[in-house]
């Protein structure tokens, strides 16, 4: 099957300081660690609402976005950016927090609805679709839902970040996977892992 490699990689978080430690910032934690292990370099880029870089290995060129939007105007960062390089939806990973899955889970997926998270709530309206691919990192749920905007913009406890960083070593120890687009390959070797 031929698959169509990722060309533009979306962290979702909020910026600055503040939120850094935070749960909900975990898909900028990502982009950080990628940027880190191509020796790469994000740049605050107004035109994209963000801080961009782009990195380059044997699976090609890919985009890295880190939008400073804040989370519920992502769509903005991302639609600029695609629609700036002419990139098609299918060659998009959307890396973001995951309520529903435990603290370092990590799930594939391509296509599907928001589940309620706002940032691809607004990423899929600017699009005009939701035929990207996402990365899905577990960080728990606190247990009901009016306990939850707090929980997702504090930092987690020890074992859950611990957990979390083991999942991002997993995404990286597979990003070459991923970045080619073989997205079944790449949910076969991290799925089973975690």
């Amino acid at each position: 099957m031929k698959t169509t490699p990722i060309r533009c990689v979306v962290g979702l978080g909020n910026p600055g300081a503040k939120y850094a430690d935070n749960r909900h910032n975990v898909g900028f934690w990502l982009v950080d660690r990628l940027a880190q292990q191509f020796n790469a370099t994000l740049r605050k880029e107004d035109k994209f609402s963000g801080e961009v870089t782009r990195i380059s290995n044997s699976a090609g060129e890919c985009w890295l976005l880190k939008p400073d939007t804040f989370m519920n105007h992502s769509g903005r960062a991302v639609s600029a950016l695609t629609r700036f390089y002419k990139l098609p939806i299918d060659t998009m990973l959307i890396v973001h927090d995951e309520l529903d899955l435990p603290p370092g889970v990590i799930r594939l997926k391509t296509g599907g609805g928001h589940g309620g998270h706002n940032g691809l709530r607004d990423i899929v309206s600017a699009m005009g679709g939701q035929a990207f691919h996402r990365i899905r990192i577990g960080i728990g749920h606190p247990g009901h839902k009016s306990l939850v905007s707090n929980y997702v913009l504090s930092a987690p406890a020890k074992t859950d970040h611990d957990a979390m960083l083991t999942g991002l070593d997993a995404v990286e120890q597979h990003w070459m996977t991923i970045q080619s687009g073989d997205i079944p390959k790449a949910m076969q070797l991290i799925h089973s892992k975690i």
